[in-house]
């Protein structure tokens, strides 16, 4: 069983912006996270780290997730600029840096629909890839739910298809954790985020937000090529979720430039 964890002690004061940091609200925001046997990650990340581990009826597994949304008024978080919208997915592996302690994710990549892909593709050499991405959502405001969720993404690395579904009789399940808190904070709340560069060198970003407003859904149909071609969760297995958080739009602070290790 994973520790009981409340979110309050998770939360921090915003760190000042400066010089190229980035605010992005992301728009579509979901979570749709896997739970799979803990092997399957072997030789995934360096020793370095460890799989955040959750025991889930006496086996323990390792839980990824991959994050589609858009990003909207993707701006400087310091100068006037120019703002973009484009579609992402991020891939992510629930991880603990054994160096500080501190639970955080091991980024397997990302797919970014835009030319800005240039910039941290070639110029910090992030495991970011070219995709082709398209939603077509409907949130009805009245009840606060998505009456439509669908994402493709075409992409040679990581081509990608998702529909989602609510509805009010949808509730939080998370078995391995004491409570539904804990489980959002460790899905939810994770704040640094580790890769290897392209270039095999060890780097190093980090986030901030706000406690995330997510609720659950259902997940309807799944195609994510990455995980089936990494042999982390089989095509078959991939309607079967661990869960699904779904938020209509939030905010992240991005602090750049990501650091090399």
């Amino acid at each position: 069983m994973q520790a009981s964890r409340n979110l309050k002690d998770y939360l921090i004061d915003r760190p000042q912006p400066k010089g190229i940091d980035v605010l992005c609200r992301l728009k579509n925001f979901a979570i749709i996270t896997y739970a799979v046997p803990a092997d399957r990650f072997k030789g995934l990340f360096p020793e370095r780290f460890k799989l955040d581990v959750v025991d889930i009826d006496g086996q323990e597994m390792g839980l990824i997730s991959v994050v589609p949304f858009i990003d909207v008024d993707f701006t400087s978080a310091v100068f006037p600029f120019p703002k973009f919208t484009m579609g992402q997915t991020n891939y992510r592996i629930y991880i603990i840096d054994t160096q500080t302690g501190e639970r955080c994710v091991w980024f397997l990549g990302t797919t970014l629909d835009s030319w800005t892909l240039v910039v941290p593709r070639y110029l910090w050499n992030l495991p970011w890839h070219a995709g082709k991405v398209r939603f077509d959502c409907a949130f009805n405001e009245s009840t606060g739910l998505y009456d439509k969720y669908l994402m493709e993404t075409s992409s040679n690395w990581a081509e990608a298809s998702v529909e989602l579904e609510q509805s009010g009789s949808d509730i939080f399940e998370f078995p391995g954790f004491p409570d539904v808190e804990s489980a959002l904070v460790y899905l939810t709340h994770p704040l640094a985020g580790f890769y290897y560069r392209r270039d095999n060198k060890l780097g190093t970003y980090r986030v901030w937000h706000k406690a995330l407003a997510v609720k659950p859904a259902k997940l309807k149909s799944a195609h994510f090529k990455l995980l089936s071609d990494l042999d982390i969760v089989k095509e078959s297995e991939q309607i079967d979720p661990y869960s699904v958080l779904i938020e209509p739009i939030n905010e992240f602070t991005i602090y750049l430039p990501p650091t090399v290790i």
